[in-house]
């Protein structure tokens, strides 16, 4: 979610109209429950985002109560504040789970009101040697991240944790399938090559061997919030309107000009559009669920 970057692509767009690209949202403070409720021997966990807060119901079951912050894809995490009801639910934590990596920052604040919770940031956990925050599409990552929180639970529960040691096993062995996947595209499409409107999918595409195309500038500018040069925009343009990449990668939580005109000119153009988000899409389960539909609509893209 970048709306934080939206004032610098509108400026692109408005310096050439005939092109269009920006930024990521998301909105409000809500609950959710690993288990339809909470009861007194429920773990209580707070998670910046509902990613995160999906992980921790699949490894922890019927036994946390977990609370997502972001649970909307309108609100943004690079600018949210928190509010009392938020500060409330951190105060009663036992396990914190947060991003990291620059992506939720307000979620540092909030979970210093945990005083006694441990705490968990996924970005640090994984490790992925790379700036780009969105580590919830870096798959060897979150299969780390699963075993620190079924570690965490297990020291917060005793009696539960062959439960989630169990629990975060199985995740794995989905996350492996994804994995395996993901990566049997790029051998089956050797050299394919995309466009981004947004690095949101970068350690997907990096799991896939699947070329990010996308000029540098371009993606510079985005990420730094600064206006996209208009050549930047004409190059971007020329790759989807020529036809040299398969597809373009689109974050959905991503609305400006510039991103609606992006996936105009590939739907025109006959390249794939594949969307991706950064909170969990209304039509999926949890993680694994979602994942497995990304890693589908990629090979549909590929393969069309």
């Amino acid at each position: 979610m970048t709306s934080r970057r939206t004032t610098s692509v509108l400026a692109a767009a408005s310096a050439l109209a005939v092109f269009a690209l920006g930024a990521c949202s998301s909105t409000s403070s809500s609950t959710g429950s690993g288990a339809g409720g909470g009861t007194g021997d429920q773990v209580k966990v707070v998670a910046s985002t509902d990613v995160w807060g999906s992980v921790v119901s699949a490894i922890g079951g019927d036994k946390v109560q977990v609370t997502s912050i972001i649970h909307d894809p309108s609100a943004d995490p690079h600018s949210y504040e928190s509010t009392a009801d938020d500060a409330l639910a951190a105060k009663k934590a036992q396990l914190t789970l947060g991003n990291g990596g620059g992506y939720d920052q307000f979620f540092t604040k909030l979970s210093g009101e945990a005083a006694s919770a441990k705490k968990l940031v996924a970005y640090d956990i994984a490790k992925p040697g790379e700036e780009n925050e969105h580590v919830w599409y870096d798959l060897p990552g979150v299969e780390k991240v699963a075993d620190q929180v079924a570690a965490a639970l297990g020291e917060i529960q005793p009696a539960s944790k062959k439960t989630f040691d169990d629990n975060a096993k199985t995740f794995k062995s989905q996350v492996d399938g994804l994995i395996k996947k993901a990566a049997a595209l790029g051998t089956a499409h050797p050299g394919t090559k995309v466009v981004v409107t947004e690095p949101v999918a970068h350690y997907l595409l990096k799991t896939a061997n699947i070329a990010d195309a996308t000029p540098k500038a371009f993606s510079d500018a985005i990420e730094n919030e600064t206006d996209v040069p208009a050549a930047a925009v004409s190059d971007f343009t020329k790759l989807i309107k020529e036809k040299q990449v398969k597809a373009l990668v689109n974050n959905v939580q991503t609305v400006t000009p510039l991103t609606k005109q992006a996936v105009a000119d590939a739907k025109a153009s006959g390249v794939a559009v594949v969307d991706v988000s950064e909170t969990l899409p209304a039509n999926v389960t949890g993680y694994i669920d979602w994942m497995t539909k990304d890693v589908d609509s990629l090979s549909g893209a590929l393969n069309s």
